[in-house]
Formats: C-alpha cells, structure tokens, sequence
C-alpha cells in the first residue's frame, strides 16, 4: 500500500466530513458559540494524541538512549515544536489549545466544561473516567475514546495515520470563509478563531502535513499490514469526526 491507497481508502468517508451540513448550519454567533463548545475537545485530543507519537517515537525518559530512526524523531518533534508552543496575535508562546481556548473566550462560548475536564486531569483521574463522567453527547464521548483507543494501541503507525489523515487538516478551508463573514456581523468576536484558522492554513495545513505523511511513509514502510491499519484506523477517524459534527448539529438544533 501508499499514501495514495490511504488515501483512495478514506476518501468517501472523508467526503461525508467534507459535506456535512453541519458548516451550511453556522449562521450567527450563537451558532458559533455551540461549534467551539465541543469542537474544543477534538483540539485538546489532537493534543494528547501528538504527545502520544511523540513518546512512541522518542526518548523522553532519563537517562536518554538513541529511539527509532533519527529521521522519525525529527518529524514528530519538529510538529509537536509549532503545536505545543506557537505564538498567538500579540506574538506570545502558547499551545493550540490554549489559543483556541482564548478564542472561546473572545466568542463569549463556555468553556466551563473542557477547563474542568483538564482539571480532573491534573488531578490524575484516569482518562477514560474523565470521559464517561463528563456531561457530554454521547458522540462526543465516542470521539474523545475512539482518540485514547488509538494512543493506547502503543502502534506509531496507527496513530500516525489517524493523526494525518483524520485530524485538523479538514477545518481551516471549510471555516475560514464562513467565519471571516461573521466576523464582520460581530466585529472583535472572532479575530482570535481567524487567527487560529489562519495559522491551521499556514502551518498544519501545508508544513505539518508534509511532514506528517512523510512519518506514516516511515513507520509503514514496506510492511503491509502496516498499512492496512493505518488506513482502516484513518478512516474510522473521519467516521467519528463525522459523528462529532452531528452531535453539535444536533445540539444546534435543539438549543
């Protein structure tokens, strides 16, 4: 198999993100509000997910030994280097998520609920307790789960590939039209969401993903099966996404 097979194997799946009618559903800034309320948790996930590739592909352990192949070490730390510590509007190092969360902040969206989830992790509650407890759809739980599922195969390549192909590499270009045209409704609403947008476009949507497919090329290398993991597992990332988005559709519908 190939980039291209993965590909060519999640595209209808892809497709159905890509068509949701959630986006034609985004008219106002409440609607927007609802958007980031738990699309947010797909933010903190990617997050934990990248932590997660990094320490299959690395040594964060002391003493340091020489992990996997130098050129594997190099992709995953040059993407965990721009997502874990960009800059924000005024040029201040800070994660995506924490640049998302300001975003919601601007917007006026809740951000009660994914501040006490980070909470209860910092208590050290396990994850998968967290995601139960926590007062959510059941289809935003299934996303948060199907993510810690992932990570806890222990398998790079997996993981590689859901990060890859099922992740943020579908938001900016959909958003970023529909969101520039709010901000001029709501003026001073929603720059901080442009902006995070923007940098999504400019630097996970073109440098990260280069380096990303390079990685899943690396971990799979000529073994097939491999392969045929990473792909399945792609797309029953963008099953869930696909999930996710009706989940805050319906939640839009019925507020």
């Amino acid at each position: 198999m190939s980039i291209r097979k993965i590909q060519e194997t999640i595209a209808p799946a892809r497709e159905q993100v890509v068509a949701h009618p959630l986006y034609a559903e985004l008219q106002s800034l409440d609607d927007v509000r609802t958007f980031m309320k738990y699309h947010v948790y797909a933010v903190w996930d990617f997050m934990s997910l990248l932590k997660g590739l990094q320490q299959q592909l690395t040594c964060v352990n002391v003493p340091w030994i020489p992990k996997g192949s130098a050129a594997t070490r190099y992709l995953i730390n040059e993407i965990v280097t721009g997502e874990e510590s960009d800059v924000d509007m005024n040029g201040d190092r800070c994660s995506h998520f924490e640049l998302y969360e300001k975003a919601m902040q601007q917007a006026g969206a809740d951000i009660t609920a994914i501040q006490g989830l980070i909470n209860a992790a910092q208590q050290g509650i396990p994850v998968n307790d967290i995601i139960q407890q926590a007062n959510l759809p059941e289809a935003v739980k299934g996303f948060l789960g199907f993510t810690f599922e992932v990570i806890a195969t222990g398998k790079a390549h997996i993981m590689a590939a859901v990060f890859t192909f099922g992740r943020e590499d579908l938001i900016p270009d959909m958003f970023y039209a529909l969101v520039k045209d709010l901000d001029k409704k709501f003026p001073g609403k929603l720059t901080t969401f442009i902006y995070y947008l923007e940098r999504h476009i400019e630097v996970d949507g073109d440098h990260h993903s280069q380096l990303a497919m390079q990685m899943v090329q690396e971990l799979c290398g000529d073994d097939e099966n491999k392969w045929n993991e990473a792909a399945e597992y792609a797309r029953q990332s963008l099953v869930w996404r696909h999930q996710l988005w009706s989940a805050i559709l319906d939640e839009k519908v019925f507020l």
